[in-house]
């Protein structure tokens, strides 16, 4: 309980400490559904019996010049029984602006039982540093009220996470873009903006143990300044051969739950996974509804994985959706 109080503590003691918000970090896109969930949530670092290293790779509208694109390389294991720490490098490119940064995170797990039977209470805190960059030296009609240099500024940003896996069930809340330092220190002309987003995820894994696996699950986005709420409702399948092979496929379907009389956010995104020994592989594509379409080329994403360092016990801060697989493999 004492390891309990000081960490409620620490949690209230950043919040309370806040300052103005500054522009956020990384998208939140549906490759969390793609064991890539500590790009999402900070309370996940060391979820799993293994240290997790992620390469992703996103690409917007090929069709498109200067569409967007999106490159994470993510790493993420135990620190002992309880601890646990992350990190993250992102260089996030749209048109003439793009961002590059890098994250650092620190996990703590509070673990009530000392059986398979997980329960299990997670806090997470993320410090970023980001430099953002602004391209104006190509444009090409001249403007004599933009000047065309290469402009950039850096700010440091901040994710507050909570989470608690019961049994197979689980519950992710997640602040983003609390910051530490804003960019009004950096440029004190600068006024920052509130762009904090609320998440939570919930879900639950059916199946442990067993070939065939199911697992439904949901994320509800609140974001601050402008009160728009998203919703993603999500399925994911897995099936296991032999002892050292697995192939997962999932469907989410992402909507916005304000009402828009021009265009309402609707995304469908097909995600397919394979597992073999360590390795990873999946790819994800994201389809947007509607009338008002950009381009018809979609959104692709390749996602590589290595798990590391598979020694710890299967009973220390995993959650049956990201191990039982790996249980069945080593026992």
């Amino acid at each position: 309980m004492r390891k309990l109080k000081y960490a409620l503590m620490l949690c209230f003691v950043i919040c309370a400490t806040q300052l103005t918000n500054a522009q956020g970090t990384l998208p939140v896109y549906s490759d969390y559904l793609s064991d890539n969930i500590f790009m999402v949530h900070p309370s996940a670092a060391g979820i799993g019996n293994s240290a997790k290293l992620r390469l992703t790779h996103r690409q917007q509208w090929n069709s498109v010049g200067n569409s967007p694109s999106l490159q994470t390389l993510s790493l993420h294991g135990a620190l002992g029984q309880n601890a646990a720490i992350g990190g993250l490098v992102f260089n996030d490119k749209n048109g003439f602006h793009s961002q590059v940064g890098v994250q650092g995170a620190y996990a703590y797990h509070l673990n009530f039982r000392s059986t398979e039977a997980l329960n299990q209470l997670s806090f997470g805190l993320a410090a970023s540093y980001v430099q953002n960059t602004l391209d104006q030296s190509t444009f090409v009609d001249f403007d004599p009220v933009v000047s065309q240099v290469i402009e950039s500024d850096a700010y440091f940003n901040a994710d507050l996470s909570f989470a608690y896996h019961n049994l197979d069930g689980f519950a992710y809340v997640t602040i983003k873009n609390i910051v530490l330092n804003t960019r009004q220190v950096i440029n004190p002309e600068f006024k920052a903006l509130n762009l904090r987003r609320y998440l939570f995820n919930v879900g639950y894994f059916f199946g442990r143990g067993q070939n065939l696996q199911f697992e439904p699950s949901a994320m509800f986005q609140y974001i601050e300044a402008t009160n728009e709420k998203l919703l993603d409702v999500n399925a994911k399948v897995y099936q296991t051969f032999g002892r050292t092979a697995r192939v997962w496929l999932a469907l989410s379907y992402r909507r916005s739950l304000d009402r828009n009389e021009v265009q309402e956010l609707s995304l469908l995104t097909p995600i397919a996974g394979v597992e073999f020994n360590r390795f990873l592989i999946s790819y994800t594509y994201t389809h947007q509804l509607g009338g008002l379409i950009v381009r018809d080329g979609g959104f692709h994403q390749i996602t590589l994985g290595i798990n590391l360092f598979n020694r710890r016990r299967s009973n220390r801060g995993y959650n049956s959706r990201y191990n039982s697989f790996l249980y069945k493999t080593n026992n």
